[in-house]
């Protein structure tokens, strides 16, 4: 069974500087709540009780955020807008979250903070989220309870979340070669990086939300750094399918997939959420209308 969740929050973020010299990336707003907080809500959606979040050496500012406050509740309180809480009151009911800073000996790289989470998920296999990723979708959590599904019915070594991005945008992504195997539907025999669209394997993209078994620390830890010195998580991945079974699960329907990570992205990520927020939706798409 899993019930932990790994979140990468440990990333400088600096397409938003300035902004991001003040608070980290991962407290950036859609809305009125930090990207973050979406990502927590979705893991406790999907019955995830342990989460870790993973954060630069010395940052404090999103513990801070996810921690009581005595003097706001009581102002919040005694002006009759505590409900304005709610929704962080009702994550700390629901999970544990722990915070842990990733160590400065770890390179940059979205495989560092799966090593700084080693101890935390021991042998169990767990989800792994990358912060700047929004998943939306009706019910938060519906599309990672389908991947954790999926892992408990083929029980492979990691599934990697796609969505067809089409061939405008693959180019900017990495793209999903495909093995054939009547075993294993949507195995994987690689991600390849930022190719042309005319030379992409796929028009599937990867999606920021992944299943990963303790098979990855090994990996990682005999990994070299790649051409920029970073550590990447991916390359892991792709090791990981020439040995063992790595799927995807892609995103369908009702289900999308938002990178907040550059700030036009990030824009239309607070259109798309503003769209469905029931107060606000009306208005807006007549603003929308009017540009």
């Amino acid at each position: 069974m899993i019930n932990k969740a790994v979140i990468a929050a440990a990333g400088r973020g600096t397409r938003f500087l300035p902004v991001v010299k003040a608070y980290p990336k991962e407290l950036v707003p859609i809305l009125s709540k930090p990207n973050i907080q979406y990502l927590i809500e979705e893991a406790i959606g999907a019955g995830i009780t342990e989460i870790a979040v993973i954060i630069r050496n010395g940052e404090t500012k999103i513990q801070n955020y996810f921690s009581s406050d005595e003097n706001l509740e009581k102002y919040l309180s005694e002006n009759n807008k505590i409900e304005y809480l709610d929704s962080l009151k009702s994550i700390l009911s629901k999970a544990h979250l722990t915070f842990i800073q990733q160590p400065t000996n770890l390179p940059y790289g979205t495989g560092s903070p799966l090593l700084s989470a080693k101890e935390f998920v021991g042998s169990d296999p767990f989800i792994y989220m990358y912060g700047d990723d929004l998943t939306v979708e009706p019910v938060p959590g519906q599309f990672l309870t389908k991947m954790i599904n999926t892992f408990e019915k083929y029980q492979p070594d990691e599934i990697i979340a796609v969505k067809d991005v089409g061939k405008e945008e693959i180019s900017r992504y990495g793209s999903a070669q495909y093995q054939d195997d009547p075993n294993y539907p949507h195995r994987l025999l690689a991600m390849l990086e930022k190719l042309p669209a005319d030379q992409a394997p796929s028009t599937f993209a990867q999606g920021g939300r992944f299943i990963v078994t303790s098979k990855i620390f090994s990996i990682l830890e005999q990994q070299g750094l790649s051409r920029d010195g970073e550590l990447w998580f991916s390359d892991a991945s792709n090791s990981l399918a020439k040995t063992g079974i790595v799927l995807t699960q892609s995103f369908e329907g009702n289900e999308d997939w938002l990178t907040t990570g550059d700030p036009l992205r990030w824009l239309k990520a607070n259109i798309i959420i503003g769209l469905q927020d029931p107060n606000l939706k009306d208005s807006l798409k007549q603003y929308l209308l009017r540009l």
